[in-house]
């Protein structure tokens, strides 16, 4: 199977080892090794090029490198070869992009063109049937922890409450979150409470403007703080949301969201506004706010820090994590079934086509 990209976290999780073999992303020109995008897979040339050495496409991320023409030409150079697609829509709004026109352009040729779509929620189902007319396959996001140990984080006194920003993409409100932010932690602590925040952000960042402005609204505020340094690994970044008690997501607008996968194996409660289909990914870890009023995130940090494992470094905490663990690794292989089911499917169509 050419997998568009292969060389991802999610899509690796995905393939049953079993019954799928990954085709290796082929390397665009010029591109730094390990670099996948613009993705070579999706341009007709190499469709025909390579036609004999995949059965289908499955269609993740990376389609904001070409124009909704160039995937018409893509869906048309498919057909043609009696190849099927698989689109799986991540991305009802690109998180890459500040508009949004051209991603829904191109997301209906894919919608109209595949031979299958999957989605991640029964929302996101509903959205992509209000939007497309086509009903999807709903299968789970899984882990994308392996087996290692997953960590816990270290007890405190404190409520820490943590943001990451990270490059401050165009769907991350650093800005209005951090104020909403900061704000919402001095209500709690005048009010007695014992927490503090902590708001990461990358050292290179896409908006320099929007950084500058975060660094401000923290200087000098009581219990907010703010952390800049190297982009983290994913073994980093996992221990420092474990050391939270809660997670907070800062986007403006988007669908799913990894983190909040990384979050739900490591026992961390969510707070994010309402946006897209994450509130949908694990309901019960998730507590809403709205940026620009912090007495809702207020309610929200309250709320969320208010479960029994919420508390990093505790008993508790590990217990969770540990039962968590167990019951993704069922829903993994459920998962993967589940892709499985949706190849043969599509496999079987074609050749009765």
């Amino acid at each position: 199977m050419a997998a568009v990209p292969s060389a991802h976290p999610y899509v690796a999780a995905v393939a049953d080892p079993a019954g799928v073999r990954l085709l290796a992303d082929p390397p665009p020109p010029g591109a730094p090794a390990g670099q996948w995008w613009p993705p070579q897979v999706l341009l007709p040339a190499w469709l025909e090029t390579h036609a004999d050495d995949f059965d289908l496409v499955h269609v993740h991320f990376g389609i904001e490198s070409y124009s909704a023409a160039e995937l018409e030409d893509t869906v048309a150079t498919l057909r043609r070869l009696g190849r099927p697609f698989v689109y799986t829509v991540h991305d009802l709004e690109n998180p890459q992009l500040s508009t949004q026109d051209e991603h829904r352009a191109s997301l209906a040729v894919l919608a109209a063109g595949a031979d299958a779509l999957i989605t991640l929620t029964d929302t996101a189902d509903a959205e992509v049937r209000r939007l497309t007319g086509r009903a999807t396959t709903v299968i789970a996001h899984p882990t994308l922890l392996g087996d290692a140990p997953r960590p816990t984080g270290s007890p405190r006194e404190v409520t820490r409450v943590g943001v990451h920003l990270r490059d401050v993409r165009p769907n991350i409100d650093g800005v209005g979150t951090t104020a909403t932010l900061v704000r919402a932690v001095a209500a709690l602590r005048a009010q007695g409470a014992r927490v503090e925040a902590v708001v990461r952000l990358n050292e290179r960042v896409r908006d320099e403007e929007a950084a500058a402005s975060i660094l401000l609204l923290a200087e000098g505020t009581d219990g907010v703080r703010v952390e800049r340094g190297p982009r983290l690994d994913d073994d980093a970044l996992a221990l420092w949301l474990a050391d939270l008690d809660a997670c907070l997501l800062p986007y403006r607008h988007g669908t799913q969201s990894g983190w909040a996968e990384l979050c739900y194996d490591l026992a961390v409660p969510v707070i994010g506004t309402r946006i897209g289909h994450i509130a949908a990914q694990h309901p019960r870890d998730f507590h809403a706010f709205e940026v620009g009023e912090p007495v809702s995130l207020a309610r929200a940090i309250v709320d969320a820090t208010d479960t029994a494992w919420s508390r990093s470094g505790s008993a508790r905490r590990e217990a969770e994590v540990d039962r968590r663990r167990a019951d993704r690794a069922i829903e993994l292989e459920a998962v993967r079934a589940a892709h499985l089911a949706v190849y043969h499917r599509v496999l079987a169509t074609e050749v009765a086509a």
